[in-house]
């Protein structure tokens, strides 16, 4: 029998040639960890994207079939197998899903695109797409693509003939050419590619006739607003529930298809009414994910910085600001991230995505009805719409709930800039007629958004790194109680099915890096100390990346100190994407060699040199801390309203950071002894901490998980309310209660969960002594050691063998009269 959706555990697919070493994790290898994972208490694996992908790629969202389960993976016969082994362990299956984009990175993968190139305008799947014919689109009316390394490369251009097939090849790049417009390889080449109905231009030109993933030239937006793409990219999503193999869709970007609210109300016709519907929708700080949504809730980007944030020493803002601002000539406080995110918009909408920009601004022309902007300028117009895009406060503005977003934010730049008053009044005509260029402008706020805050700023700040996750806004340095419990109780209330999260395929730093980083605000005085004693021995080629990759570097460095060439290898690679991205001295585009070698040098230097042993030491607190941290966050994720997902290795600590770092393949073998071991019993007392920090989290995750299990009327529907100490040390604990909403609170309550906040100062005051909670009337056991507590307890009893613990109401004794 099935069980009910508890907990799920995402786990990362991938084909042999995604892997240097050739190793794979397909349907096979998922089905060979059900009975660790089941065991281990989940009840849903949630699969990375299962549908036809690049053979090299490690991650799968560059979909190139969306009809067929991925070969590499063992097929439709191999998630068949998948499928009926979970089953027959009680355990069901959740997919990823990409319905926003397609991979076109090599066109003979995409027998779709193919076909366009071929084909044009009469191609069967030109509809597919979403393509700029339109005579001004930059590339004469025809389907430019960014493809040539040079201006006037087009005379390298070569007929080529594969497999019988005649082809235009660029170097290894080969298109097609449409029948009846070449008799052979001996034709006039320029001849041949004019006949074409693509256009291969220079890609520093900006011309780009098709919508993209972002500004990723290899991902070919589509257009699911077509009820036929819709029906033929579904189909086989309509085949998985028709043989129920699947429970459940984890929906990628829907903020980049035309029309999300639309899509998401036919998607769940597909999906049924029972099964779980998710999506990785971005919130804002302040925005609420709209209820009328045919969702069961996000992806937990949101619940991520709730149960980071709530963990800070928010005492320490002013000092992490000063530093930050020694180091890198800016605070990074709330005033500091909205302009530099202000002004990363206006270029990356200027720049990176001006292709977007053109095009929306030729749809403004087109769908003004009125003479309202008429004496606009094309230049005024396009910086009219990098100025409003870049003020946009939220990915996109045109779901229900934010439907005044628009016009508050044209309000205001029509009041500070008289000057743009008239090309304003043409841009709200056109979003107005309802048309073509309203879904663009939606679709460019997002993509806008993305690249010049995740993407972008987010590698660029450095007050405190931990805070700059997808959804993060690290401005605010943190969450407050108050905060937190009011919004615990939001989700439980009107979201109780929404995946909560702690680290993601896509989290720049894994949770328990993270929870290190967090402790530097434990230790404000200390660290300013620390960075100008490294920095003055070992100074960085410039001071605010040194500054940012640092804390990174204290995320990961062993506690030990031993230092290997895997973790140099590894933290290379980072600090080579961070500096790119944030594109001060470098980028992907024009990497600059020099300033990437000083800045590996340097971190070679940090591994083995003068202060190597002065950051083992400086860790020492701070992993110590981090652990407690650690445990107590992912407790509260467990048992909180939601559904936790558990990301693939993340059971034991894990020191991962951004892709791909975070998709290296898991030891389950390891973690299937410890689970034997705590079935077995641990001697916790005996251990050293070295081996105590893995099965220790190992523990508090079945824990928490088999507490969703067990009393599933507690979390689905129930209530979630504040657990408050009393005593010194109150501040530091933090609780959170589940139970039956239908019964008085109080009586209602049947799960307690309790967490240690800003461990290293509750060390520094002398602990627990004198700080007291009271459990509600009845008699309590505390799952993680066995021991039974009622009444009002001290805190530092219950929490004497681990910084966290869950607590479950006993039934009543009934005694003999």
């Amino acid at each position: 029998m099935r069980r009910p959706l508890t907990a799920t555990y995402r786990l990362q697919m991938r084909g042999p040639q995604a892997d240097p070493a050739g190793r794979s994790f397909g349907f096979a290898d998922a089905a060979a960890q059900v009975p660790y994972l089941r065991d281990l208490g989940i009840s849903h694996l949630y699969l990375s994207p299962i549908f036809t992908a690049s053979p090299s790629s490690a991650h799968s969202y560059d979909v190139t079939d969306p009809t067929e389960i991925n070969p590499e993976f063992g097929g439709i016969e191999g998630l068949r197998e998948l499928s009926a082994t979970a089953r027959e362990m009680g355990m069901g299956i959740i997919i990823d899903i990409v319905p926003n984009h397609l991979g076109v990175e090599d066109p003979q993968l995409n027998a779709w695109w193919w076909d366009v190139l071929k084909n044009g305008q009469e191609s069967d799947f030109e509809h597919y797409f979403d393509i700029d014919w339109n005579p001004d689109n930059g590339a004469g009316g025809k389907l430019g693509m960014p493809v040539l390394g040079q201006p006037g490369d087009e005379d390298k251009l070569e007929l080529r003939e594969v497999d019988g097939e005649l082809l235009l090849a660029y170097f290894d790049n080969v298109y097609p050419v449409a029948d009846g417009t070449a008799s052979g390889i001996d034709d006039n080449v320029a001849e041949v590619y004019d006949r074409q109905s693509y256009r291969l231009m220079y890609w520093r030109d900006g011309v780009i006739s098709y919508r993209r993933f972002f500004s990723v030239n290899g991902l070919a937006g589509i257009r699911q607003e077509d009820p036929m793409v819709f029906e033929h990219t579904h189909r086989i999503i309509r085949q998985l529930i028709a043989e129920d193999l699947i429970d459940g869709v984890r929906v990628d970007h829907p903020d980049g298809l035309s029309d999300p609210f639309g899509y998401l109300n036919r998607l769940r016709d597909v999906v049924g009414p029972d099964r779980w519907l998710v999506v990785e929708k971005i919130l804002e700080v302040n925005e609420v994910l709209d209820p009328r949504l045919a969702v069961d809730g996000t992806t937990g980007y949101d619940a991520l910085r709730e149960f980071d944030g709530v963990f800070l020493s928010r005492e320490a803002e002013d000092s992490m600001s000063m530093l930050a601002l020694q180091q890198s000539g800016s605070t990074w406080d709330d005033a500091a991230i909205h302009a530099t995110q202000q002004q990363l918009k206006r270029e990356v909408a200027g720049e990176e995505l001006s292709a977007e920009i053109r095009r929306l601004a030729r749809a403004i022309r087109r769908d003004n009805f009125s003479t309202a902007g008429s004496q606009v300028s094309d230049e005024d117009l396009r910086t009219t719409i990098i100025e409003l895009v870049a003020a946009m406060p939220v990915y996109r503005a045109d779901y229900l709930s934010l439907s005044r977003v628009t016009a508050t934010v044209v309000a205001e730049m029509s009041r500070r800039f008289p000057s743009r008053r008239d090309a304003l009044d043409l841009i709200a005509a056109a979003l107005n007629a309802n048309a073509e260029a309203k879904v663009r402008f939606a679709q460019v706020c997002g993509a806008v958004m993305a690249k010049g805050v995740e993407d972008t700023t987010f590698y660029r700040a450095c007050r405190l790194v931990a805070l700059q996750e997808v959804g993060g806004a690290p401005g605010r340095f943190g969450v407050s109680a108050a905060e937190f419990h009011l919004l615990q109780q939001e989700r439980a209330r009107l979201w109780p099915k929404a995946m909560t999260t702690l680290s993601t395929h896509d989290t720049k730093r894994g949770e328990d890096v993270r929870a290190r980083i967090i402790e530097l605000t434990e230790r404000p005085t200390d660290f300013s100390e620390f960075v100008h004693r490294v920095t003055s021995i070992v100074p960085a080629p410039d001071s605010g990346t040194g500054h940012f990759l640092l804390q990174n570097l204290l995320g990961i460095w062993p506690a030990d100190g031993q230092i290997t060439d895997a973790l140099r290898e590894r933290f290379r690679g980072y600090a080579i994407k961070a500096i790119r991205e944030a594109g001060v001295h470098t980028n992907w585009v024009d990497p600059d060699e020099s300033f990437e070698l000083a800045i590996t040098d340097w971190a070679e230097a940090l591994f083995d040199g003068p202060v190597t042993s002065m950051i083992t030491e400086f860790v020492g607190p701070l992993a110590r801390g981090a652990m407690d941290i650690s445990l107590g966050r992912k407790m509260l994720q467990l048992i909180g309203p939601g559904i936790p997902d558990v990301y693939q290795g993340t059971e034991f600590f894990d020191d991962s950071l951004v892709d791909p770092d975070n998709r290296r393949f898991i030891d389950y073998t390891a973690r299937r002894q410890v689970l034997d071991m705590l079935t077995e019993g641990i001697d916790w007392e005996a251990l050293t901490p070295e081996n105590f920090a893995d099965r220790a989290k190992l523990h508090v995750v079945h824990t928490g998980i088999a507490m969703r299990a067990e009393h599933p009327e507690y979390f689905i529907g129930g209530d979630s309310q504040a657990v408050y100490a009393v005593g010194p040390a109150e501040s530091h604990l933090i609780g959170v209660a589940r139970g039956d909403v239908s019964a008085p609170s109080a009586t209602g309550i049947g799960v307690i969960a309790l967490a240690t906040r800003r461990p290293l100062i509750l060390e520094d005051r002398g602990g627990w002594e004198g700080t007291t909670v009271t459990l509600p009337e009845g008699a309590w056991l505390e799952r993680l050691t066995g021991r039974h507590f009622h009444g009002t307890v001290d805190v530092g009893d219950v929490l004497s063998q681990f910084p966290t613990a869950v607590l479950v109401k006993q039934p009543a004794v009934e005694r003999d009269v």
